[in-house]
């Protein structure tokens, strides 16, 4: 049985998977600070609205949605307009957890708590239909939980919630600089389909951006590591192109 795919519309990178992520699927998005996390999720919602007419779900753990939307014009994506056309919605799930005030359209008004978090999802698909959703991050989540078990817990029941509501769902999460794993709780990699890594390396007195899709289940997928530019335009991978001794 051939699996439908989701294109990221990301260059070069969708050809490093079969033609993108199983639809429906969870995934993780992981790296060090400044390695382009954020980029890539938002790369994905904003392609499934402008190339592949698929609303999307941004839910920012981290960042207040005005600083999501200031970021993004710098690649001229205008977030408001695709949000005005309910192509896409940020859900502010940071201003309430440092006591600021929010006047967002979508708010996630409680200390984090999963439930509320999902009926938020769902009634913003009902609203737009959303095809795609982005949480980032997760490892914002994992603090305020405190607890690694439950911590994987609250991870497979939204993975899960993604999955049978159909949204193909990209979960960030960040790793200590310099520490071998692929996720800063050593659990976020075990509750989605695939995890892909972006490092930002040094090699002699350059750093140089790379991607590596460590899984991703029922894909054929590259095994090297890739190099890639943040653009003006968002990031792009040479999928042709990889790294000797990385």
């Amino acid at each position: 049985m051939k699996l439908e795919r989701c294109p990221s519309g990301i260059p070069g990178f969708d050809g490093l998977c079969e033609g993108g992520f199983i639809r429906d699927k969870s995934y993780l998005i992981s790296g060090t600070s400044g390695t382009g996390k954020t980029i890539f999720a938002l790369q994905f919602i904003v392609n499934g609205a402008l190339e592949y007419n698929e609303p999307g779900i941004f839910i920012a753990t981290e960042e207040r949605p005005q600083n999501i939307r200031e970021y993004a014009s710098t690649f001229d994506w205008d977030l408001e307009k695709l949000e005005d056309e309910n192509m896409i919605a940020l859900v502010d799930a940071t201003s309430t957890k440092i006591g600021l005030p929010s006047d967002e359209k979508y708010v996630d008004i409680r200390p984090f708590d999963t439930r509320s978090l999902l009926d938020q999802v769902i009634s913003i698909q009902d609203e737009i239909n959303a095809k795609r959703c982005v949480v980032d991050s997760t490892t914002a989540i994992g603090f305020m939980i405190n607890d690694v078990s439950k911590f994987r817990i609250e991870l497979l029941k939204m993975s899960t919630t993604f999955e049978i509501l159909g949204l193909t769902s990209l979960l960030t999460c960040e790793i200590v600089e310099g520490s071998p794993a692929i996720s800063r709780f050593g659990v976020e990699n075990f509750v989605t389909e695939g995890a892909i890594v972006l490092r930002f390396e040094r090699s002699g007195n350059v750093r140089i951006r790379t991607l590596e899709i460590v899984k991703m289940r029922g894909t054929k997928h590259s095994y090297k590591i890739h190099p890639f530019d943040i653009t003006d335009k968002g990031i792009v991978v040479y999928a042709e192109e990889a790294i000797p001794g990385f």
